[in-house]
């Protein structure tokens, strides 16, 4: 079993901020709506600020990149495999991906991985055929490489739900009953979701890049056999994906790579 580490609560005055917004919201107010998306907006920058101060907080960066690359490794057997049921499927992904650590960052990531699936499925209907199918009938690479886009805009979001839900019980005990945590977390994944990249356009793009050139032609071969080349493509992406959720990689950052190369 992982080692339990007790919650303190992120500090500062950004989050102590967003925590006190949270506090005066009600569900009955004008505007309550998009002033809970604010709030939402609120926690997002705190967390994207705590990290770039310090990438080592809660240990959100390491357990996500790890997470992203056990579910990238997952990725090509669940493309010739598949699964039997949603049952199996959920319980397989939470434990290969997310492990046994005892950490909240490690329970952002079970549950990320959950509500990832959950939401893929609400995408892909045809995910369910996939699922009821026989003995090697894997899913199609559009359903997993959206499932890996997913995965990590939940992970951050479930992982604010926590932060949130600690602010509500310290906050008016009526906030309760209206689940602002979860409608945060769903705000905060949909905020994030594009930012990450997609193996399949990744793999897309490189393919097209070395055909102009009419060099690369391992590239080319190893495209053509997705279930091989997408889950390397897809973990060397996963530092990526987790700088760009979890603001460590802007569009600032980049351009300034861009320019210093």
């Amino acid at each position: 079993m992982g080692t339990s580490t007790r919650w303190k609560g992120p500090n500062g005055e950004r989050w102590s901020s967003a925590g006190r917004r949270l506090a005066r919201w009600r569900e009955d107010s004008r505007n309550a709506d998009q002033r809970l998306e604010e709030i939402a907006a609120d926690h997002l920058r705190a967390l994207h600020e705590t990290l770039r101060a310090d990438r080592s907080a809660f240990g959100l960066y390491d357990t996500a990149c790890a997470a992203g690359e056990r579910l990238s490794r997952a990725l090509g057997s669940l493309a010739t495999e598949g699964a039997e049921s949603e049952d199996t499927l959920v319980a397989r992904l939470v434990s290969e991906v997310g492990g046994d650590g005892g950490t909240l960052a490690d329970a952002a990531v079970r549950r990320g991985m959950a509500a990832a699936l959950r939401d893929v499925r609400s995408r892909h209907p045809e995910l369910d055929d996939a699922m009821g199918g026989g003995a090697g009938d894997g899913f199609t690479w559009d359903i997993l490489c959206d499932l890996y886009q997913v995965f990590f805009a939940d992970m951050v979001g479930e992982f604010l739900r926590s932060v949130v839900a600690e602010h509500v019980k310290l906050a008016v005990p009526v906030l309760i009953a209206t689940d602002p945590e979860g409608r945060i977390a769903d705000w905060v994944a949909e905020k994030v979701v594009d930012l990450v990249p997609n193996p399949c356009e990744e793999s897309a793009e490189a393919t097209d890049l070395a055909q102009a050139v009419d060099t690369g032609q391992s590239v080319v071969g190893a495209v053509q056999n997705p279930s091989a080349a997408l889950p390397k493509v897809a973990e060397l992406l996963v530092p990526r994906a987790v700088g760009k959720v979890l603001g460590l990689i802007t569009e600032e950052s980049t351009g300034e790579e861009g320019a210093a190369a």
